[in-house]
Formats: C-alpha cells, sequence, structure tokens
C-alpha cells in the first residue's frame, strides 16, 4: 500500500489556471460558426449545434442550475440515456464546480438507490422512462429535471424549464484538480467504486485521446456507446472537442441505421465494441468515410477487409482516463493484439515474483501495472474510499489493474485474461462479487460462485454455481433468478442457476473458479 502523500498531484502542471469549460469557451470562439454536436433521434430528422450554440445552451442551463440552488462541489445525479441534455448538464455542472455522478441507465433500483446514497447526491437529471425510478430511489432529492416530461408533478419539471434567459452570470475557472464528475465501474468489492475525475482529468482526456487517434477538425465521430461511461464521454466527446472537429450522437445501437447514420453524416471515426462489427458482418458495407474504428483488438483481418477501413486497437480504464496502451493507425501491428505502450503513461508487466517479465518472442505473461499522474493521467481516487483507493497501488505509485497480458519483444501487448476476478459482458464490466453478494443473501443458498461463460456476441455471460442451504431445492433455479433480475442491471443476472454440492477448492481454501470454468465448457 502506498501513502496517499505520495500520489499527490504535482504543483505545476500543463492545466494549470483552466478547467474543463475553459477548453469549451475556447472552441466557441475560435470555431463559433462549426458544427459540433450532430443528434440522431430515431426515425427523426438530425439536429445540429453548433461550437457557439452549444456554448449558449450550456450556459443557460448553467444559470438555471445555480437559480434552483446548485452550488461548487454538489453531486448532481445525470442518469440518462444518451441524448443532447445528457452533454448540456454535464458542462453545465462542470462550469458551476458541481460534480456530475453518472449512472447506467440499466442499473437496478436496489444499484441506483446505492449509487445516490454513496455520492450524497442532492439534485438529479433524468428522463420520461426512469422518472419513476429516480423518484423511488431519491425521494430526498430536492429536484429532478425530466427529458420528455411535459409539465411539472411532484419534485420533478420538464428539462426545457431549464433553459433559462440570460441573466449575466459570469463564472471564474475552476481550479484544474477540483472533481468534475463520478463515474461508477465495477471493482472486485461487494459494490461498485466511484472513480472520481477532476478538471484536469477531463482536459487530459480531451488532448491524449485526441492524439492518439490523430483527430482534426475535420473528423466527424460516431457515437453509439453510453455517454455514462469513459469510452463515449472521454475518448468520443472531449477528444473531439479538443480537436474541433464534430460528434454524431445516436440513442444506441442500431444494426438497421448504422450505415444510414455514418453515411448521411460523413462520419470519419468511432469507438466501437467488438460485437458491434460482428453484428455489421452479414450487413453490406456501403461507401463511407470511415478512417479507422477502434474496438480494442488491433489490425483485425478479417473486420478491415468486410468494412474496408482500419481497424485500430487500444486498451483503458475508467482509472487511467485515456489510453495507456494503443496501436499505431498509419503503421501495421500484430493482428489482435492491444497495442503498445502509449508514451504518455509508464507500463510493467510482473510475474508472480512480482519482478518484470522478460518480453519474448511469442510473448510472455504476466500482471499488468500503471503509472501515472494522479489527478491528471489517473484518476484522483475512489469516492468516499481511501482505503480502496490507497489499496489499488503499490509503495511506488503503480496502479495494479488486475489484467494479465503477454507482452512481445516487438513491444506488443497481447490481453490474456482477468487476473480480478471480473467479467465483460457486451462491453460491461462486472463483478462477480456483486452477484454473488445478492445470491447468497437468501436463506436458501449456503455458497455461491459466478463465472463468465463464452457467448458469441456478448463475450462472456454470467453463471452461477449455486450450494443450497437445505435439502429442499425445487425451484431454487428460478427464485436465484428473480432475487438477480430485481436487485441488479439486465447485464449482471446470470444467464443459468447451475446446482452442486460442492465448489472446487484451492490449496488456499479458495473457491476454484478455473475449473468452474473448465466444467461450463463440458456443458
Amino acid at each position: 500500500m502506498v501513502a496517499r502523500t505520495a500520489r499527490k498531484p504535482p504543483k505545476f502542471h500543463p492545466y494549470l489556471g483552466k478547467d474543463i469549460c475553459w477548453l469549451l469557451d475556447m472552441q466557441a470562439q475560435e470555431r463559433g460558426d462549426r458544427t459540433f454536436l450532430i443528434w440522431q433521434p430515431p426515425e427523426d430528422d438530425a439536429v445540429r449545434w453548433t461550437y457557439r450554440e452549444f456554448a449558449e445552451r450550456v450556459d443557460a442551463v448553467t444559470r438555471s442550475l445555480i437559480m434552483r440552488g446548485v452550488r461548487e462541489a454538489d453531486p448532481v445525479l445525470i442518469h440518462l440515456d444518451n441524448c443532447p441534455e445528457f452533454l448540456f448538464a454535464w458542462f453545465a455542472c462542470a462550469k458551476i464546480g458541481a460534480v456530475a455522478v453518472t449512472t447506467n441507465t440499466r442499473s437496478s433500483a436496489d444499484e441506483l438507490s446505492y449509487f445516490i446514497d454513496h455520492a450524497r447526491v442532492r439534485f438529479a437529471v433524468t428522463q420520461q422512462s426512469l422518472l419513476p425510478l429516480v423518484e423511488g430511489c431519491g425521494p430526498e432529492l430536492g429536484w429532478i429535471a425530466c427529458v420528455g416530461l411535459d409539465a411539472a408533478q411532484h419534485g420533478a419539471f420538464p428539462f426545457e424549464d431549464l433553459y433559462a434567459p440570460e441573466v449575466g452570470v459570469l463564472l471564474p475557472y475552476h481550479d484544474p484538480l477540483t472533481p468534475v464528475s463520478v463515474q461508477y465501474t465495477s471493482g472486485t468489492t461487494s459494490r461498485p467504486k466511484g472513480v472520481v475525475w477532476t478538471h484536469a482529468n477531463a482536459l487530459w482526456a480531451a488532448q491524449i485521446n485526441a492524439r492518439h487517434c490523430e483527430l482534426r477538425e475535420t473528423d466527424v465521430g460516431l457515437i453509439i456507446l453510453p455517454l455514462f461511461h469513459t469510452n463515449a464521454l472521454g475518448y468520443s466527446v472531449l477528444g473531439t472537442l479538443w480537436a474541433g472537429g464534430s460528434v454524431v450522437l445516436t440513442p444506441k445501437f442500431s444494426r438497421r441505421r448504422f450505415w444510414d447514420i455514418s453515411t448521411r453524416n460523413g462520419c470519419t471515426w468511432a469507438s466501437l465494441f467488438p460485437f458491434v462489427a460482428t453484428a455489421l458482418q452479414d450487413v453490406e458495407t456501403p461507401e463511407h468515410c470511415f478512417r479507422f474504428w477502434a474496438i480494442g483488438l488491433a489490425d483485425v483481418p478479417a473486420f478491415e477487409e468486410k468494412f474496408r477501413l482500419k481497424i485500430a486497437g487500444w486498451w483503458g480504464m475508467t482509472e487511467t482516463v485515456s489510453h495507456p496502451i494503443q496501436s499505431y493507425l498509419h503503421l501495421r501491428g500484430m493482428p489482435g493484439a492491444m497495442g503498445v505502450p502509449a508514451p504518455e503513461y509508464e507500463i510493467d508487466v510482473r510475474g508472480e515474483d512480482g519482478n518484470s517479465v522478460e518480453p519474448t518472442e511469442d510473448g510472455a505473461a504476466g500482471r499488468l501495472f500503471i503509472r501515472g499522474v494522479p489527478g491528471i493521467s489517473l484518476f484522483l481516487e475512489y469516492l468516499n474510499d481511501p482505503e480502496a483507493t490507497d489499496g489499488c497501488f503499490d509503495a511506488n505509485g503503480w496502479m495494479d489493474t488486475g489484467d494479465i497480458v503477454n507482452v512481445r519483444s516487438d513491444g506488443q501487448l497481447i490481453f490474456g485474461d482477468r487476473a480480478k476476478d471480473m467479467l465483460k459482458v457486451g462491453g460491461e464490466n462486472v463483478a462477480a462479487s456483486e452477484i454473488e453478494r445478492v445470491v447468497v443473501a437468501m436463506d436458501e443458498v449456503a455458497e455461491a460462485a459466478v463465472v463468465g461463460k463464452a457467448h458469441d456476441f456478448l463475450g462472456e455471460v454470467p453463471v452461477v454455481f449455486v450450494i443450497p442451504s437445505g435439502s429442499v431445492v425445487s425451484g431454487l433455479e428460478e427464485k436465484v433468478r428473480a432475487r438477480c433480475e430485481s436487485l441488479l442491471a439486465d447485464f449482471k443476472v446470470p444467464r443459468e442457476v447451475i446446482l452442486t454440492d460442492a465448489l472446487p477448492r484451492s490449496l488456499m481454501n479458495k473457491v476454484a473458479k478455473k475449473e468452474l470454468r473448465e466444467r461450463l465448457e463440458g456443458l
């Protein structure tokens, strides 16, 4: 464990005197009439905002939030699917110095209640379909602004009411090392952790993501991934803001509309998950303007031939803000690799003895560690959890990612496995312990263990092995599934519940999950 004082941000750094809204204001002045945001709703015509119009809309929401009591450091929940209002609210919070708490809209009531309580949220922004959930989970919220609501009801009012008239509110830029957002991410504990980003983190995301993607002001990025995650918000929106380009925002991935939206808007790049490319393989590829897609794996020949573009690889976490590992857009790499270490970060790969492994031609396996600058190139902290923050760093400030990689003598890194007990379900990180916590709380369950099972489309899905606490097990599988459906987001619900008399154990008496995964292969 490393003392927190050893990880304090430096006194001098590239973003002194600036916050993320400094960048927005600068681009509104420099590129006022250039299109920044293109909103492509289902079946309707696109709506566009120039840089100037976008900044003016953010200012209007900022003024209204201040009039409604939002102050510096106040946590504001943004529980929204992709829509322009998400970005208006996020940047308005940043302008005030409030903290945007962005949460997964697929969260269960139990999960959302935890987020609201843990982050000590005071106000909320949501949409009409999610309003009953937010009201039920946040009875003490001061108010709720709701997208799609026609008239005020109880403590909620239409989001359009936040478009306040100009009243001359001018705010100074905030200390770049103060928090700007919290994103909840699955960890190896039973509850998700709130990853705190500073304004400097947001500026780093903007600058470095633009650099790694070689973005230009002529680029048009397509966003189909959810804004409540780092990928869409940091990689795509903030990276584009730095470069002065345009983004096309869609509610979600649509196999039917993907190519129409992309070609009509002249999209030149996109950050996607592999399942998107897989889903499009049997769809005819039209003439398009894409330079590349980044999907986490580099130089996938089948995808590059099918879609006639470059497939770029990279690797990052919410905690790393940008990509510590990236592939070169204009140079051929190793097919299927993550890429090579990015020059902005330090990378180490360690064996079981704790020492750095020696790269080999075939790839030496080890645990991936990252070192950067806290509050700038790495997250500031886990919200209200100093023990967890300290626990993910070693004595020299290296962050344990929990991933196993293979490092080759040519510098290419290949993903191996997750040393931490994590699953990757359709691009969503899921901690096995989150599911196990829900299952073992049942009186009928003595013990439970969750592992991932391979899935053609989603990569893997959760499966739970259950030891019943008594002899009566009739209907237990359905009870376990029903409890998970009521308390967990849908992508965390086990696809299978397997009853067993015992779980395999390691020498340390821990559940041998490798054996459970091997057992699934035979089913």
